[in-house]
């Protein structure tokens, strides 16, 4: 039987969504292992004077628990 668990994170930075989205993940495979999926929940951005300074992402992770 497996059994996984689902955990969520933040991550942000300042070059875009996608950027956050490589961080967040490279960020949590260093203390998670077995990540089989990820689902973006959350797209939040920081504005300054009408530019977007921060690009955020609520990210649920899927692992299978050992």
């Amino acid at each position: 039987m497996t059994v996984a668990n689902i955990t969520r994170i933040n991550a942000t930075s300042t070059a875009g969504f996608d950027d956050a989205l490589q961080s967040g993940l490279r960020r949590a495979a260093l203390t998670v292992r077995g990540i089989t999926d990820l689902k973006i929940v959350e797209q939040t951005a920081k504005v300054k004077n009408g530019t977007i300074t921060e690009y955020g992402l609520g990210i649920e992770i899927t692992f299978i628990m050992e």
